[in-house]
């Protein structure tokens, strides 16, 4: 069934291509968010961690997209076991990222809350 191996070679390649594109999507997010938070640190503005934090999870996310659409061509148990590693990686670094994520928001709430004490105080 020639057919059939053709269809299969195409998926092969769309999945590559599609593959390349989300962890270029990635690359792209990480490098604005950092070039964006290091001119915001320059300039001694606040909130920079929590913004380079989300840019940072969101810039996992196109990669580990990227990283299950490769799933969809493996072909071997040892690559499968591979990007079942990446893949486990990757999520537990987004976990963490999130986790610090809320954190700084919560210590961000907490110094309003007391600064507008302080104000209703005045």
């Amino acid at each position: 069934m020639p057919w059939i191996e053709h269809a299969e070679e195409i998926l092969f390649y769309i999945v590559q291509i599609c593959t390349i594109l989300m962890e270029f999507f990635g690359v792209c997010v990480l490098v604005y968010t950092a070039v964006r938070c290091f001119i915001h640190w320059v300039r001694h503005r606040e909130g920079i961690r929590l913004s380079l934090a989300k840019g940072i999870a969101l810039a996992l996310e196109f990669k580990l997209g990227g990283e299950v659409l490769r799933t969809v061509v493996v072909r071997e148990w040892s690559e499968l076991g591979i990007l079942g590693a990446i893949i486990a990686l990757r999520g537990l670094l987004t976990f963490l990222i999130h986790w610090e994520i809320k954190n700084e928001q919560k210590e961000i709430e907490k110094e309003l809350a007391s600064a507008n004490a302080e104000e209703l105080e005045k």
